[in-house]
C-alpha cells in the first residue's frame, strides 16, 4: 500500500477524530480515534518518531534530550516542505475495510529495522466481526500524521492530546516491549 494522502478531521457529533488515508491505487482506509485512544496513542507515536530519527544513519544523538531536539528539528523541516493545503481527494474506488470507519479499540506500535513505524489498528468493538489493518509509515509520514492529529485535537479542544514534551534523562525513550493500547 503506497499512501498518497492523510487526513484527520474532528467530527463534533461523534466527538471523535476521523483518520482517513488514501493510496495511489485509489483505496481509502478510514479509522475512528476516540479521545481516550488518542490521548494514549499520541505519546507512543511521538516516542516512536524519536526512535526512528535516532536510528537514521549518521545520527549521533545519544541522550534523550538530544534525540528529542533532533526529532523536533526534523519534524519542523518536514512540515516546511509538506503540502497541507491540497484538499483530501475522495476519489477512492475501493474501501478494503468497508465504507464505515473502523472504531480503533486496540493499537500496536512496532519500530521496524527498515526505518518504518508499523501501526496495527484493531476494531474489537464487535468480537464476532473483529477487523484489523497494519500501516507501515516512514518517519516523514509519522511526522505528518502527528501534526494532523495535533491540529485536530486543538480544534476539538481536547487539551493536551499529542502535545510533545521532552522527558528527563532518567525516563526511557520507549519501553522494551512494543506498547499495546486498548480502549
Amino acid at each position: 500500500m503506497n499512501i498518497h494522502q492523510l487526513s484527520v478531521h474532528h467530527d463534533e457529533r461523534q466527538d471523535r477524530l476521523l483518520l482517513r488515508l488514501n493510496t495511489q491505487d485509489l483505496q481509502e482506509f478510514r479509522f475512528w480515534l476516540t479521545r481516550r485512544m488518542t490521548l494514549r496513542l499520541m505519546p507512543a507515536i511521538e516516542q516512536s518518531a524519536v526512535r526512528l530519527e535516532a536510528a537514521q544513519p549518521g545520527v549521533a544523538a545519544t541522550d534523550v534530550s538530544s534525540q528529542h531536539l533532533l526529532t523536533e528539528l526534523k519534524r519542523d523541516a518536514f512540515l516546511k516542505q509538506a503540502d497541507f493545503a491540497t484538499p483530501f481527494e475522495s476519489r477512492a474506488t475501493q474501501w478494503p475495510l468497508g465504507a464505515e470507519p473502523l472504531l480503533i479499540t486496540d493499537a500496536h506500535l512496532t519500530v521496524k529495522p527498515s526505518g518504518a513505524l508499523q501501526i496495527a489498528f484493531e476494531d474489537k468493538s464487535d468480537p464476532a466481526q473483529a477487523k484489523s489493518c497494519q500501516l507501515h509509515l516512514q518517519v516523514s509520514l509519522v511526522h505528518g500524521m502527528v501534526h494532523l492529529i495535533q491540529q485536530a485535537c486543538e480544534k476539538a479542544q481536547w487539551g493536551s492530546a499529542g502535545q510533545s514534551s521532552v522527558p528527563s534523562e532518567a525516563s526511557p525513550v520507549m519501553p522494551q516491549e512494543p506498547p499495546r493500547y486498548a480502549h
